[in-house]
């Protein structure tokens, strides 16, 4: 398991470093796509291995994450950063939500290390870059 949550941090630390790197992450679409991208997985997971009902129940959980990137993107992307590491957090109590036969024993682990690395990464993105943070009406003011 010690494999999971390594790979994890690593592979979210290289991603996002890769990603200011090159200067993806200085559109502010880029962390709510981060956001609808980590938590549309376990919907993916459930339609691979799981049932309709389980489906529907990892579709209604994607959606509220879904709603929190739209509206993090246009009003407060301090949402976005604290929505990913709940995502993180969600990953721990994931099983006991929702049975998805889908998703893999590491998934877990893993998805939850990286969660809280992007998050983590994300707010000291906010935290260097004022700009960014400010309310997308109030960009360019």
């Amino acid at each position: 398991m010690f494999i999971a949550y390594l790979s994890g941090f690593a592979l979210a630390l290289a991603a996002f470093a890769y990603a200011t790197l090159i200067g993806l992450d200085r559109d502010r679409a880029f962390y709510s796509t981060v956001l609808i991208v980590i938590a549309s997985t376990y919907v993916l997971f459930a339609a691979m291995g799981s049932d309709m009902r389980t489906l529907i129940e990892e579709s209604l959980i994607f959606t509220i994450f879904l709603v929190v990137a739209a509206v993090g993107f246009k009003r407060n992307p301090w949402l976005i950063a604290l929505a990913i590491a709940a995502h993180g957090i969600l990953d721990v109590t994931h099983g006991s939500i929702v049975t998805n036969g889908g998703v893999p024993p590491w998934w877990p682990a893993f998805c939850m290390t990286y969660d809280l690395t992007a998050a983590a990464f994300f707010a000291w993105t906010l935290r260097r870059s004022p700009a960014l943070a400010k309310p997308r009406h109030q960009v360019g003011s």
